[in-house]
């Protein structure tokens, strides 16, 4: 039986605009692919987001593989700038063009055509598990989530899962995720007392306190790092006042924070540590500071063990390259899958993801699929 080409399956969605939540019919177009194969497919689709479960084999059995990814792609911003269509799924010089190329339809189209090849040729004594979602690169709230909670009241299960986002930096296969940093945004507000610029004592500027409060929140070092994480980190990313006036205090000005957290963290400890040195700002400049925290995803760890020691062998057998195991990085999917099961992460080279022109060698969509092969046949084989 001819094999599933990932190359072809991959141009396929990418000829899809599915610009988050837009489905754009990358998941119609998978469904059909998968259920062609035998998978039962399922939509999961929650909060005007599109979603689809699809599973071969036995309900519930023990040895149950899965796969998350997404199909939901960014703008492709500035479409004069682009050299090819967006969305035309052009080859040239090597390389697959199109947005959704790296970030993440030729990982899907890889695994899909793995997994759609071992079912077809040698079946196995167990379970594929595909979850695909169409809201990774929005807001998330009804993109895997929903698909978990789906799986929660249907019983359905997986034993592993592997995420299939762009993992490795320069070289194919030098990068298995097993982990991700926390991540979380805090806003102030800092309300003070307008005045006249020339008499400052009638007045009570909320700009110094702001600038004071900014400065002790990025001067403190939250952490040294730990034995799987980097040190956490905490950016200023804006500071804003809209006041075009220079012989004007204005009565409120506003900024925030983005922090990447390791384990020695959670959302709720930072947060307190925030609160308190807003309290203390608050306090020695006579204003009141106002602060909402969003909290994207706790940081966690699946431990070097049995899963990430099955992909390193296949990339490895199949690459030359034996991968790191990182926690580097901003936050996936993994962080909701983390809950269900072990969960690591690996993909191709990310290079051009979210970029104009992004493309990916062709070559790599092959090697893709030949490591994910290799990892489903060890799988349940073992």
């Amino acid at each position: 039986m001819s094999s599933t080409d990932p190359v072809r399956l991959t141009a396929d969605l990418i000829r899809c605009p599915s610009v988050t939540p837009e489905e754009g019919g990358a998941l119609v177009l998978l469904e059909q692919e998968l259920s062609a194969a035998g998978f039962s497919c399922t939509r999961a689709d929650r909060g005007g987001v599109s979603n689809l479960f699809a599973r071969w084999g036995d309900k519930g059995h023990a040895k149950t593989f899965g796969f998350n990814g997404h199909t939901d792609v960014v703008p492709v911003g500035d479409e004069a700038a682009w050299t090819v269509l967006p969305f035309g799924a052009e080859q040239k010089d090597g390389f697959l063009y199109g947005r959704g190329a790296t970030d993440m339809k030729s990982g899907v189209a890889a695994f899909a055509a793995a997994a759609i090849d071992l079912v077809r040729d040698t079946p196995p004594d167990g379970a594929i598990i595909l979850t695909i979602t169409g809201d990774e690169e929005g807001d998330a709230l009804d993109g895997t989530t929903a698909l978990l909670d789906y799986m929660d009241q249907a019983g359905e299960a997986m034993s592993v899962c592997l995420v299939g986002e762009p993992t490795c930096p320069d070289h194919m296969g030098e990068m298995i995720k097993i982990g991700r940093r926390g991540s979380m945004t805090a806003w102030f507000t800092v309300t003070g007392v307008q005045g006249h610029s020339a008499y400052p004592h009638r007045a009570r500027n909320p700009l110094p306190a702001m600038a004071r409060l900014m400065d002790r929140l990025a001067s403190y070092e939250l952490d040294s790092g730990t034995d799987h994480f980097d040190p956490s980190t905490l950016a200023v990313v804006t500071i804003d006042t809209g006041n075009p006036a220079t012989n004007v205090i204005p009565a409120q000005c506003s900024g925030a924070a983005n922090i990447r957290f390791n384990d020695t963290h959670s959302g709720a400890s930072l947060t307190g540590w925030m609160r308190q040195e807003a309290d203390k700002v608050a306090e020695d400049f006579g204003v009141t500071i106002d602060m909402k925290v969003k909290i994207s995803g706790e940081s966690f760890l699946t431990p070097p063990g049995d899963l990430s020691a099955l992909v390193s062998k296949s990339v490895a057998a199949e690459t030359g390259i034996t991968p790191e195991l990182s926690t580097t990085g901003g936050t996936s999917d993994a962080r909701f899958v983390k809950n269900h099961c072990p969960v690591v992460e690996f993909g191709l080279v990310g290079r051009t993801m979210h970029q104009v022109d992004e493309r990916v060698e062709i070559t790599q969509i092959h090697q893709l699929k030949a490591i994910y092969t290799r990892i489903l046949k060890d799988y349940f084989a073992a």
